[in-house]
């Protein structure tokens, strides 16, 4: 069974960091693309940050371009997002991602999903 399972979402004052890591199991993702995606309340799941299955290519939105970072680590079969100077409009659930593909930057390309982890950013 194929599970993704973040972890390292809370609570930070705003110019706090966090970092989201997500840990697969079941099958090794080394050749799939990876993602972050977040959900806040009545609003759509957005892509927030993806990384190619190598590592060489990654997207970020604009939201977030120059302030996180997404890196992964093969033998951990992990993906990280690393998340510097938050705003309270970061405040959503985020959510890990695999891809079919060696890179995807849309949830329609994305087949397995991580249950969430709440990050909550106060002003």
């Amino acid at each position: 069974q194929v599970q993704l399972v973040e972890s390292g979402g809370g609570l930070v004052q705003a110019g706090g960091s966090l970092r989201l890591s997500c840990a697969a199991s079941g099958r090794t993702f080394s050749s799939n693309g990876m993602g972050w995606f977040r959900q806040a309340p009545g609003k759509e799941r957005d892509i927030v940050a993806a990384i190619s299955w190598n590592g060489g290519r990654t997207y970020y939105s604009d939201s977030v371009k120059g302030r996180f970072t997404i890196s992964r680590d093969y033998a951990k079969n992990s993906v990280y997002l690393q998340m510097n100077s938050l705003k309270p409009e970061d405040t959503a659930v985020y959510y890990c991602a695999a891809s079919r593909y060696g890179y995807a930057d849309s949830p329609p390309k994305y087949d397995y999903w991580g249950q969430g982890t709440q990050v909550t950013v106060s002003s």
